[in-house]
């Protein structure tokens, strides 16, 4: 169990939108965390006083299993070797994964080898961002920090279209079961509410019943400190607990630790300047960042479209990159906020013309290498060309891509902005980035508004700091 004053939790995100997300909700709980781009040296982790949590934000939501378990062996080894009771794999919340893209399964078995755990607890619920769990069935509401509908997670309109790995399953443990061969079991919502020893209980029958990974539903706010309870009773510096999930882990432990008085929640946040112009480089098809994306031309921001197909050419992307930076450096350089864009959703005939030129080329699954890595070095130049102060970079998939271009070391959490995207500063030894503010959105994140909130510096959380 957690200690004042100790390491509470360590933990790799897939990407560096979902690490934010992490980031976040054990702020916001109290935990003093910084995020990496890499698992942090002790020279690092000494430039960083009073850490209660670190992540690493990492990319394996884009690559094929072989690739994964490259990464995850030294990252979990390392993850292990710093003391924290807890270890999480944090994933999508709309659990995006495929048996060769993204494998959760294939992270749990790399895992289970590292930590030897009795059982990994599988949390993806979410309620604070839209994602409910009832009997192992995901579902989650169109567009996070909105008021839209909530779907079954296989007709999402969103999730069941999505680029690379689209839902087809909302049972967790089916679509769980096509990465690996482990026994998963559920905690249902019915047993979640039971009184503390109940629910225990409940849940040591499960393990006990030979489950080796176990789903935890939830659908309130108010059922996730006791799961943070159940779990937290597993971990210890000694034996670190691996888990698996949501930022609904940081939130069940980030609750729990309140109650136990291990943590205690900042009553105010600073309230961040407006920062126009803004920069916004969007690798997202998302249709909700479709929709961010008209609201801002119908505001004022220029657009910068990137021709994607020059990028896929790679003989072609310096000059195409350099053409795109040139032009949203001017922009910024009069006054005005811009988006350079991959895409205005995944009807833009980009989209499909390059998907086949990739196929062509046999590039297929590299579109968020490729992207980020060009929106990142988009960003880095207006940054260095110009005056520029906060950066808005959108979309899952390419933000670890992007982050690395852009050369950023590590994040702290600033302020909230949106659920799920909190306003960051940035580390960035070397990199004309360093000090600047970002703020990484998933394409599933925020109101139409939202490029116009981030300009403005205004949050639509409802916490204490308004």
């Amino acid at each position: 169990m957690a200690k004042p004053g100790e390491l509470l939790l360590a933990y790799y995100g897939d990407d560096f939108t979902g690490s934010t997300d992490a980031l976040e909700f054990l702020s916001r709980a109290g935990a003093k965390t910084a995020l990496f781009i890499q698992p942090p040296t002790p020279e690092q982790l000494a430039r960083y006083e009073g850490l209660q949590a670190i992540g690493v934000a990492g990319m394996t939501r884009a690559m094929a299993p072989a690739e994964m378990e490259q990464e995850l062996k030294p990252a979990f080894a390392a993850l292990r070797a710093l003391g924290a009771a807890h270890v999480h794999y944090k994933v999508c919340s709309t659990f995006d994964s495929s048996p060769t893209t993204g494998s959760i399964g294939k992270a749990i078995d790399v895992a289970t080898a590292i930590f030897g755990a009795d059982f990994v607890p599988l949390l993806v619920a979410a309620p604070a961002l839209g994602r409910y769990c009832a009997f192992g069935n995901l579902f989650a509401r169109m567009g996070i920090g909105s008021k839209g509908t909530i779907h079954r997670l296989d007709r999402h309109p969103s999730m069941s279209k999505h680029p690379v790995t689209p839902a087809d399953e909302s049972d967790l443990r089916l679509h769980l079961s096509r990465q690996t061969s482990k026994k998963i079991g559920l905690v249902d919502i019915l047993q979640v509410v039971l009184p503390a020893a109940k629910a225990a209980e409940a849940l040591r029958a499960t393990v006990a019943g030979g489950a080796e990974v176990v789903l935890f539903d939830a659908v309130y706010e108010n059922q996730m400190a006791g799961i943070g309870r159940l779990i937290d009773a597993y971990a210890s510096p000694d034996k670190p607990l691996f888990s698996v999930g949501s930022s609904g882990i940081e939130m069940a432990l980030g609750n729990h630790w309140q109650e136990q008085g291990v943590l205690q929640p900042p009553q105010r946040w600073a309230t961040p300047e407006a920062a126009e112009p803004l920069l916004v480089v969007s690798g997202s098809c998302s249709p909700v960042t479709s929709g961010q994306i008209d609201w801002a031309r119908a505001a004022g921001f220029a657009e910068v479209r990137l021709d994607t197909a020059a990028i896929a050419r790679q003989a072609d992307a310096s000059a195409e990159v350099a053409a795109c930076m040139a032009e949203a450096a001017g922009y910024i350089s009069s006054g005005r906020s811009v988006i350079v864009h991959t895409s205005c959703g995944a009807d833009d005939a980009r989209v499909a013309e390059t998907n086949e030129l990739l196929r062509e080329l046999g590039l297929q699954g590299q579109t968020a290498k490729l992207y980020g890595t060009a929106l990142g070095e988009i960003a880095r130049g207006v940054a260095a060309q110009t005056s520029v102060t906060r950066i808005v970079v959108a979309g899952g998939d390419t933000s670890s891509f992007a982050a690395r271009a852009m050369g950023i070391e590590a994040v702290e959490m600033v302020a909230p902005l949106s659920p799920g995207a909190p306003l960051c500063k940035a580390f960035a030894p070397g990199s004309p980035l360093d000090g600047l503010e970002v703020n990484f959105k998933g394409g599933q994140v925020g109101s139409p508004d939202y490029f116009g909130l981030a300009a403005q510096g205004k949050s639509k959380l409802n916490i204490l700091n308004t």
